[in-house]
């Protein structure tokens, strides 16, 4: 099967902190492998802003070199790249004091064009880039503005940022992006649910046991310390990523793919959970810290070391979540996320309930209840496990086997970024794969009583050695219900 590229209009693609990480790892490489793809129109431009003092052709070499170090080198055409660098130029600007919109203005110029203002930068920047915007004219037209998580700490912080971008652009102009919502798997499970008929009969608690939803990292606190130790796991990782595949997973059938009505479903469920407080947290969550330990094929240092000194931040959560719904109820949620875990994995597992009644004998071995797993990353894939009869003669023998749709195996395209897709997105001005503001209000709504349950109850954070599954209590949140923790796909 090959893929079919549609492309997009004309557009003006801002990247303020164009010589940050964020732009130098995923964004630069993104816009060339989509100028591959044949996916611009002309005249597409792309133009860096940052305080560093760069001239147009010292960022076109930095470009160079994160493309050069961040795409395959089977996928680099000189030809493509010197046109896709023709594209950039660059702009120094202070987010702070104002300084240089004036010239980020009379570079992009009268254009008509889609106008894009990526903000690869701290959260604290988001105002005061969006203030200066205002000031210089450039929020009027036709403008997208695109800020990365964290969307605050907090309620009250996650408000107040969104007050100080909604005052200059609308809710339609602003796309909150989840890297996470870009990944093909996940946008998958909206086909896997909503275009066949074999599974949404049997999508609620007359046939689902439980569900488990696992994003698991190999990798320690890398260059996110400063970020990290103030943020957590649960913060980083569950109030967006995790609890967005949560809500793609539950969510009621949408009257159509329209963005308002995807996100309208989603929300739903992010104000159907159960609220977790005060004695129900040491119950219902786990929280874990690495120690030292193997990873990767060698010995690495424990969280506190890394770090340098003593802190009880989270970097593993296990959660116990339910849905407060019809289709839900009785149905648990399990999240588990952590650094330093054994294997770098994001999947779902779906657990059936067991067949009411086996008609077969011992002999025949265990008839096991079927599972659905939705692998996220890596080697992105589904597979639906089922019973059948072993081959041969001897009589009935049953085994677990799976049927198996690996993407790289159907599929002989090259899998995009996730990036791709969601920059593609924000420039036909499609939200679907975007959080809508009441979405992010009222994740925080759910975490912040966690959060604020652990600080009160001094809910201790557990050691775990690196390279293992995470605290012990993790495994007894689950078994102690009888189930046991998907490790393998």
């Amino acid at each position: 099967m090959t893929s079919q590229i549609i492309p997009v209009d004309p557009f003006d693609f801002i990247i303020f902190g164009g010589t940050g990480d964020l732009a130098e790892r995923k964004l630069l490489p993104a816009l060339y492998q989509r100028q591959m793809a044949g996916q611009f129109s002309e005249p597409t431009r792309i133009i860096g802003a940052s305080r560093s003092s760069l001239s147009d052709d010292e960022y076109r070499e930095f470009a160079r070199k994160a493309i050069t170090e961040h795409v395959k080198p089977d996928e680099i055409v000189n030809g493509e790249l010197d046109s896709f660098l023709a594209r950039l130029s660059y702009v120094p600007v202070d987010a702070k004091s104002g300084e240089g919109f004036d010239r980020l203005k009379e570079a992009i110029g009268d254009s008509t064009a889609v106008r894009a203002f990526y903000l690869a930068v701290a959260p604290g920047l988001f105002g005061d880039i969006a203030g200066h915007l205002a000031k210089h004219g450039l929020n009027e037209g036709d403008p997208r503005i695109v800020v990365e998580k964290p969307i605050g700490r907090d309620l009250a912080s996650a408000r107040a940022l969104n007050d100080a971008i909604g005052c200059v652009f609308n809710e339609q102009q602003i796309f909150r992006i989840d890297h996470y919502l870009g990944k093909e798997t996940v946008q998958n499970l909206m086909a896997l649910r909503f275009a066949n008929t074999l599974y949404e009969p049997l999508w609620n608690s007359a046939h689902i046991d439980h569900v488990q939803i696992t994003v698991a990292e190999t990798v320690g606190l890398e260059d996110r310390v400063s970020y990290y130790d103030k943020a957590g796991a649960l913060r980083d990782m569950v109030q967006n990523h995790m609890l967005q595949l949560l809500c793609l997973m539950a969510m009621e059938p949408p009257s159509s793919m329209d963005a308002d009505a995807v996100r309208d479903e989603k929300l739903k469920i992010l104000r159907s959970l159960k609220r977790i407080n005060g004695n129900e947290a040491p119950k219902l969550t786990v929280r874990g810290q690495y120690k030292a330990g193997a990873s990767a094929g060698g010995a690495v240092k424990g969280y506190a070391e890394e770090l340098g000194n003593d802190s009880d931040t989270e970097t593993f959560v296990a959660i116990k979540a339910e849905i407060a719904n019809w289709r839900w109820a009785g149905v648990p949620f399990y999240l588990r996320t952590g650094k330093r875990l054994a294997e770098r994995v994001s999947e779902i597992c779906i657990q059936f309930k067991p067949v009411p009644h086996s008609i077969f004998d011992d002999s025949a071995g265990v008839v096991t209840a079927n599972q659905l797993v939705i692998r996220l990353q890596p080697d992105e894939g589904v597979k639906q496990w089922i019973m059948i009869k072993d081959p041969g003669p001897g009589g009935m023998r049953l085994r677990h086997v799976p049927l198996d749709m690996s993407f790289a195996d159907a599929f002989e395209v090259r899998n995009p970024d996730a990036y791709e897709r969601l920059i593609m997105d924000v420039v036909r001005g499609n939200q679907t794969l975007f959080m809508r503001r009441d979405e992010v209000e009222a994740a925080w709504q759910w975490i912040d009583p966690i959060q604020a349950s652990w600080e009160e109850n001094r809910h201790t954070v557990q050691g775990y050695t690196a390279g293992t599954w995470g605290p012990s209590a993790s495994i007894a949140l689950i078994e102690r219900d009888g189930r046991t923790w998907h490790e393998s796909m």
